[in-house]
């Protein structure tokens, strides 16, 4: 199978226009949905086995068809295109390379569950992709009515809008503040409890709406030849960090690490071993024994982490994992909102005693404290925030004592300076740049003239 055979969702150029979408076969799934009864086209997404690509791998299928199923009058649906996670870019390259696959995709999500209205939600700095997707909406409404159902929502910075229930918040007008309830119990503008009036929502990533048009259009037995048994069909991956060559790449599910790393990044520096790879922020940290497994939400999980967006993050043997773990804690500190107290409180403990270690203060009590405090942050949380800063502290803290028992003995001659790896932009010949206003960034969500230790 030829590169460009092994992509679903890319190609070596970006999508133009929607006539040169068209010239590759785009709008005929939307055309074939309207034709084809709902229960149908979420069986052939069934049988497809597509998985939301957001994350959390859920079933498309019975997201859809919850739905779908629902009595109540008034049904939405949402494409989340805030991507924010550290380490991943996959969702701004998609809506560069392939915006109109994007829009066919939520129409006919829209069609499917009988919306009243479609949302594509993004970041309002995000320029480029936004004139990106404006582009593909406006020629796509000009001459199909369901695309007329889409709004464009721009929304904040904050890594919170992209969480699905936060991300209804800013719909509505609000701040990205998640709620209690799931969208398909308290959905778009309406009430609670799944009552007659709770408006239930369907909220995909866009690269998960991004496969439905060509698995509508050429089956779910060809997605499957693309992938594994559990997690079919492509995913849009970033490989960062200690690597020769940063990149975006889109490949079959099923490809293990040491290809990434090595055959598509082009591996470490010379002399260089990995030691240690992050899936973004939210899950536990990956160790070279896992350079050889095929990656899978299925196979992740078993494997004690998880798949996540597929933004994977790389450090070599000379990076320091106390200084990796503060970056990471301090981030998820300052990006929760506050809603439930020991997620807040319990980060700022985190990250406070990261950063007495860090400045050669740290003793064994803090060794001891972090994982007790991390116990307790999740507890009440709203959102999986305050679990990913639990998980992933608390693994880097099991995986490598050394690096912190250095720090308490002020032996530790590792690399310091790294830096958050929160993406602002992805150029194919010279590898990403990353946010350096970040390190001004507070807990409230403002910024300082000067940089905030926490």
């Amino acid at each position: 199978m030829g590169e460009e055979e092994r992509r679903i969702l890319t190609s070596e150029a970006p999508i133009a226009s929607l006539e040169e979408y068209r010239r590759r076969g785009g709008g005929q799934a939307l055309e074939k949905v309207l034709q084809t009864d709902p229960a149908d086209v979420i069986e052939i997404i069934r049988k497809a086995g597509l998985r939301g690509r957001g994350g959390g791998g859920f079933p498309t299928a019975v997201k859809w068809d919850g739905v779908r199923r629902s009595e109540a009058s008034r049904k939405f649906v949402c494409a989340n295109g805030a991507e924010g996670e550290p380490g991943t870019f996959k969702d701004r390259y998609l809506m560069r390379q392939n915006p109109y696959q994007i829009v066919e995709g939520l129409a006919i999500a829209a069609l499917v569950i009988g919306a009243e209205m479609a949302y594509l939600a993004v970041k309002r700095h995000m320029t480029r992709e936004i004139g990106a997707l404006q582009r593909a909406l406006d020629e796509f409404q000009a001459g199909t009515e369901v695309a007329r159902k889409i709004d464009l929502v721009l929304g904040p910075d904050e890594y919170l809008f992209g969480e699905e229930k936060a991300l209804l918040e800013v719909i509505e007008g609000g701040q990205p503040l998640p709620r209690l309830l799931p969208p398909y119990l308290q959905g778009l503008f309406g009430g609670a409890l799944g009552g007659p009036e709770s408006n239930p929502t369907v909220v995909n990533n866009i690269e998960t709406l991004a496969h439905v048009p060509q698995i509508i259009l050429k089956g779910p037995d060809w997605f499957r030849s693309f992938g594994t048994q559990d997690t079919p069909g492509t995913m849009i991956f970033t490989i960062s960090g200690d690597v020769q060559k940063p990149i975006v790449r889109e490949s079959p599910l099923g490809v293990t690490l040491r290809e990434l790393i090595y055959d598509l990044a082009g591996g470490l520096k010379e002399g260089r071993r990995v030691k240690a790879i992050f899936s973004g922020v939210a899950n536990a940290v990956v160790t070279p024994e896992m350079l050889d497994l095929p990656l899978s939400f299925d196979s992740m999980k078993q494997a004690g982490s998880g798949l996540g967006s597929a933004g994977f993050i790389v450090y070599d043997d000379t990076a320091c994992m106390v200084d990796v773990a503060y970056w990471f804690s301090r981030f998820l500190h300052v990006e929760s909102c506050n809603q439930c107290p020991p997620c807040k409180m319990g980060s700022r403990e985190i990250t406070t005693h990261l950063r007495r270690l860090l400045d050669g203060e740290g003793n064994r009590g803090d060794l001891e404290d972090i994982p007790y405090v991390a116990s307790w942050t999740p507890n009440g949380a709203r959102c999986f925030l305050a679990w990913e800063e639990s998980i992933v502290v608390t693994s880097i803290l099991r995986e490598y004592p050394e690096d912190f028992a250095a720090h308490i003995e002020g032996t530790c001659l590792l690399r310091h300076d790294l830096q958050l790896p929160k993406m602002t932009d992805f150029l194919q010949d010279e590898g990403f740049t990353y946010d350096q206003t970040y390190h001004r960034k507070q807990p409230d969500w403002s910024y300082s003239d000067d940089p905030v230790v926490i």
